[in-house]
């Protein structure tokens, strides 16, 4: 199930259509349904909130204003650390040089005149 602070990717149709973040997900009246605050990650910002099944929080589809929706969790892609050996330019110890984007933009600002 989403989880509060989670990204999620909203299907309108079939077709993504937004980013949200789960902002809370709060118990209905009813068992088994809750209140889902969702900030809409796109412009301009809007916070809304759905009363939805814990299924269709989990990914299940369901319509809204007879239109089919789904909630799909974003997961974060798995980011591979680079080697113990730097492939890099590398100083005289053999550790990985440390390159200053200020420096960089010094060195290479264009010249007036």
């Amino acid at each position: 199930m989403a989880a509060v602070n989670d990204v999620v990717l909203i299907y309108l149709e079939d077709a993504p259509v937004s980013f949200a973040r789960v902002e809370s997900i709060l118990p209905d009246a009813r068992d088994n349904w809750y209140h889902i605050k969702l900030l809409m990650l796109q412009i301009p910002l809007q916070v809304v909130t759905w009363i939805l099944k814990g299924d269709y929080i989990n990914g299940s589809e369901f319509h809204m204003n007879g239109k089919k929706m789904k909630i799909k969790k974003v997961e974060t892609p798995v980011e591979y650390l680079p080697s113990a050996k730097p492939a890099g330019r590398s100083d005289k110890k053999g550790q990985a040089k440390i390159i200053s984007f200020s420096d960089l933009k010094k060195n290479h600002a264009p010249e007036s005149g």
